[in-house]
C-alpha cells in the first residue's frame, strides 16, 4: 500500500479510506509521538539538570514558540493543502509551483520574524509574564531558536509538502531523525558540556538543521512526484494567495494559542507565582504529547479529504472524517483516564519538588477533564482546513480560544484563585465541541446534498 500511494498520489481517489487514513495516519502519528515524547525528555533533562526556575523560563517562551509555529504552520498547511487539491484536480505543473512559493514564503517570513524578535526579547519576554529569576533562561532559551529559525520554517513547511505529495514515510522518516540526533545532543549539551538550557536549544536547531537536509534531497530527486525545477521559486500572486487563505486557519490557531498563554501564565504568575508557571510547564508537555497524536491522524487525514474534495467525490470525504474523529475521541478518552489516575506520577518524572508536583498533579487532573471532546472538536477544524474552507476553520479555532478560553480566564481566577485557571480549560473544550458539532452537521448536509445531486445527474 505504502509503495503504491508513494508511487501514484492518484491512489486518494481509489484506495480504501480506512487503509489510506492508517497509511498517512500512522507514519504521521509516529513522527508526532517520536517528537512530543522528545519534547517532554527535553524538558525532563531541564527540569532535572537545571532547575525548576528554568521550567518556569521555558514555559514563558511558550508564546514566541507558538507564534513561529503558527507562521510556519501558514505556509506549511497551506502550501500542503493547495498540493494535495492541485494533485486531486491533475495539476502537477501548479502543485510543483506552490512547493517553490513555499520555501520562498518561508525564508521572508522566517527572516522578518527572527530579526523583530531578537530586537525586543527582553521586553517581550518580561511582557509574556518573566521575573527577575526566569528572564535568563526564557533569554537563553529562545536566543538559540530565533537564530535558527529560517531553517525550522522550511523544514516543517517542506516537510508537510512531502508528505501531502505521496511520501508520508518520508515525511515519518524525517521527523524522527529530528528526534533521534536531539536526544543525543540534549544530554551532551546539558549533561557533559554544561551548557544548560541553552544546551537544549542548540541540540533543537542542530537536529532539526539534519533532517531539513534529509527533506532538501527529496525534493531534488528526479523520481520525486513534485521536485525542485528552475522557475518555481518566483513568488505567484495567486499562489501565495491561495496558501495564505488556506493557511490563515492554523495561524489563527496558533497565534490564538500564543495569546492564550501569555494570559495563562500572566495569570498562573498572579496566582500562584513561577511554582504555578513551572507545574503549567509540565501539564503543557503531557497535554501536547496526546494532542500530536490528533494532529498526527489530522495530518493523515488531509491529503485523502483535499484530494477527494478536489475530485469531487464527497462520499469518501465524509467516510475520512468519521474514521479521524472516532480514533481521535478514542486517543483522548484514553488521555483523560491516564491524567486523572496517575498525575503524581507524571509530575515526578520532571521533579523530585514535592510542592510543584503537588501543584502541577492537580493542575493536570482539573485541565483534563473534558479531554474526551477535544479530539472531535480539533479534527473538525483540521477538516475544514483540508478542503478548503479556511472561514470556517478560522472560526472554529478562535471561538475556543477568544470567544471562551480567554473570558473564562480572566472570570474565574477572582473566585476560584489557582483552580479558576486551570477549570477555565476544559470549560472552553466543551462549549468547542459543541460549536463544532454544529458546525460539521450543517457540512455533512450539503455533501450528502452534492452526493444526492451527483447521483440523478448520473442515472439520468
Amino acid at each position: 500500500m505504502a509503495n503504491s500511494i508513494s508511487k501514484s498520489p492518484k491512489a486518494l481517489g481509489t484506495e480504501n479510506v480506512r487503509s489510506l487514513l492508517m497509511t498517512y495516519s500512522v507514519p504521521a502519528i509516529v513522527a508526532m509521538i517520536a517528537s512530543s515524547l522528545y519534547n517532554v525528555i527535553d524538558r525532563i533533562f531541564i527540569g532535572q539538570g537545571v532547575g525548576e526556575l528554568a521550567l518556569a523560563g521555558l514555559a514563558i517562551t511558550f508564546p514566541l514558540m507558538n507564534l513561529s509555529i503558527a507562521f510556519g504552520a501558514m505556509i506549511g498547511a497551506g502550501g500542503s493543502t493547495l498540493v494535495s487539491i492541485k494533485m486531486g484536480q491533475d495539476d502537477n505543473e501548479g502543485a510543483t509551483k506552490v512547493l517553490g512559493n513555499v520555501v520562498m514564503l518561508n525564508i521572508i517570513i522566517g527572516l522578518v520574524y527572527m530579526l523583530g524578535v531578537l530586537l525586543f526579547l527582553d521586553p517581550i519576554l518580561r511582557l509574556f509574564g518573566a521575573s527577575d529569576d526566569t528572564l535568563q533562561y526564557a533569554r537563553a532559551f529562545m536566543i538559540p531558536i530565533l537564530l535558527g529559525n529560517v531553517i525550522t520554517h522550511l523544514y516543517f513547511g517542506l516537510n508537510n509538502v512531502m508528505r501531502s505529495s505521496g511520501y508520508p514515510q518520508k515525511a515519518r522518516n524525517a521527523t524522527l531523525l529530528t528526534v533521534l540526533v536531539n536526544l543525543v545532543l540534549a544530554p551532551l549539551f546539558i549533561f557533559v558540556m554544561k551548557w544548560g538550557i541553552t544546551g537544549a536549544a542548540l541540540a533543537t536547531i542542530l537536529a532539526q538543521s539534519v533532517s531539513f537536509v534529509f527533506v532538501l534531497r527529496h525534493f531534488c530527486k528526479a523520481d520525486s512526484y513534485i521536485r525542485f525545477k528552475k522557475g518555481i521559486f518566483t513568488l505567484d500572486k495567486n499562489i501565495v494567495k491561495g496558501i495564505l487563505s488556506i493557511g490563515m486557519s492554523p495561524f489563527v490557531i496558533n497565534a490564538c494559542g500564543c495569546l492564550v498563554v501569555i494570559v495563562i501564565n500572566l495569570m498562573l504568575r498572579k496566582f500562584g507565582g513561577d511554582m504555578a508557571i513551572s507545574a503549567y510547564g509540565i501539564i503543557n508537555s503531557v497535554m501536547m504529547l496526546f494532542f500530536m497524536l490528533i494532529l498526527g491522524l489530522a495530518q493523515g487525514m488531509q491529503p485523502i479529504a483535499g484530494f477527494n474534495f478536489g475530485a469531487k467525490q464527497y462520499d469518501r470525504v465524509i467516510s475520512v472524517f468519521k474514521y479521524t474523529a472516532l480514533y481521535s475521541t478514542i486517543v483522548m478518552s484514553i488521555s483523560f483516564l491516564i491524567c486523572e489516575l496517575l498525575p503524581e506520577y507524571i509530575g515526578m518524572m520532571f521533579t523530585d519538588n514535592e510542592e510543584l508536583i503537588g501543584i502541577s498533579s492537580r493542575g493536570m487532573r482539573i485541565l483534563m477533564m473534558a479531554a474526551p471532546t477535544v479530539g472531535f472538536g480539533m479534527v473538525v477544524g483540521n477538516f475544514f482546513q483540508s478542503i478548503g474552507k479556511a472561514g470556517k476553520a478560522i472560526f472554529l479555532s478562535s471561538t475556543r480560544q477568544m470567544l471562551f478560553l480567554i473570558p473564562l480566564l480572566f472570570a474565574l481566577p477572582p473566585f476560584f484563585q489557582l483552580d479558576g485557571v486551570w477549570l477555565s480549560v476544559p470549560i472552553a473544550d466543551v462549549l468547542a465541541f459543541i460549536t463544532a458539532a454544529l458546525m460539521f452537521y450543517k457540512q455533512y448536509k450539503e455533501f450528502k446534498k452534492n452526493i444526492e445531486n451527483k447521483s440523478v445527474t448520473t442515472e439520468n
